[in-house]
């Protein structure tokens, strides 16, 4: 099958950009280099093309509820323009995806949302949403944006200045996790203060058409790949879907992936009693942050084990970590070897290398 294409793949090819699959999409990898990508950010600002990004609105009288009964946070508590970091979990409280829900502060007479799927979840979630609103008779309208809306992230320290600068309105005035509609280079764009690298930015949501458009306008801004887009999250601490949790290869619920705080327990949403019960009982195991102190690299897929050499869990993300110089990770470990400073070892190459539990996140900015 042919991979999709985001509608600037011909600029980032002209760019210099190297190219990856990712979700069944050819996205760029990196431009410059992921190091000089993940430093830009860090120390300025950049910009990521995430158009790979699945978009859905759901609207209509029923919207509301529907949304509450799908995702796992309080999506009653969004006001035009607020947003929320949710799951979607199946009913034995599983994570069928991460996401971000707006509620459009556009929306008109009717409430209307605009979440986010990772890429390639689209068609399913598009379906869930579909397949339950006729089962449950709700009266809301859904609808799959993914190839109406290109989607960009402007992130880093002067992420503020740049976005407020391209805009037609005060952006700098948002707060996280608030968006508003305003004009970019002639284009209406959902301009949302959210992000993935552990630093302040945006993420802009642009008709796909006038991508090309929107993303000259940040030609001052250092364009990054999704190589940078891993490496930033991973020292944020922030979960990658498919990677971190799978649905069908490594099913985990959100107390396990240390997400809890987007279930919203006094709501009623698919998945609520197992996770009620879940919450009551503990988990047995948990994800936590891994360094190691002997030299190596944790990488995705490497045996954890204890000080005796009993395989306890396996490392779901790693790298050497361009800020901290560092060999990080994450991975599941039973929930006794969780605490902070706990040693453990991590197994590369066949050869057991030192490493310990550290809280999460590895990196986080001063405010």
């Amino acid at each position: 099958m042919a991979l999709r294409t985001p509608p600037l793949r011909g600029h980032h090819d002209e760019a210099g950009a190297t190219f990856t699959d990712f979700g069944g999409w050819e996205m760029p990898v990196e431009f410059e280099g992921i190091r000089a990508e993940h430093e830009a950010v860090r120390e300025a600002a950049g910009i990521f093309d995430v158009s790979h990004m699945g978009e859905i609105e759901v609207s209509g009288p029923d919207a509301p509820r529907l949304m509450q009964r799908l995702t796992t946070n309080d999506v009653g508590a969004l006001s035009p323009g607020d947003s929320q970091y949710s799951c979607i979990t199946d009913e034995d409280g599983d994570i069928i995806d991460d996401t971000v829900v707006y509620r459009r502060p556009d929306e008109g007479d009717e409430p209307t949302y605009l979440f986010v799927p990772n890429a390639g979840h689209e068609d399913l979630l598009h379906s869930r949403w579909t397949n339950y609103r006729d089962d449950w008779g709700l009266d809301a309208t859904v609808d799959d944006r993914t190839e109406d809306y290109a989607m960009f992230a402007v992130q880093g320290p002067d992420a503020v200045d740049h976005v407020s600068s391209a805009a037609s309105d005060s952006v700098s005035g948002l707060s996280r996790f608030t968006a508003t509609t305003t004009d970019v280079s002639g284009a209406e764009c959902l301009v949302a203060r959210t992000g993935y690298t552990g630093e302040d930015g945006f993420e802009l949501v642009v008709p796909w058409d006038a991508a090309a458009d929107v993303w000259t306008a940040f030609d001052d801004v250092q364009p990054c790949g999704l190589g940078a887009r891993d490496t930033l999250r991973l020292e944020a601490g922030l979960l990658l879907s498919g990677q971190d949790f799978d649905h069908e290869a490594n099913p985990r619920n959100p107390y396990e992936a240390g997400i809890g705080f987007t279930v919203k327990l006094d709501t009623e949403f698919v998945g609520r009693d197992a996770l009620e019960a879940v919450k009551e009982e503990g988990v047995e195991e948990k994800l936590v942050g891994i360094r190691l102190i002997d030299r190596g690299v944790p990488r995705h897929g490497y045996d954890i084990t204890d000080t005796d050499g009993t395989v306890v869990g396996t490392v779901t993300s790693g790298t050497m970590s361009p800020t901290l110089s560092e060999p990080i990770g994450l991975g599941y470990v039973p929930a006794e070897l969780s605490e902070p400073d706990t040693l453990l070892r991590v197994v590369v190459r066949e050869d057991p290398k030192k490493a310990c539990v550290e809280p999460l996140p590895f990196y986080e900015r001063d405010q």
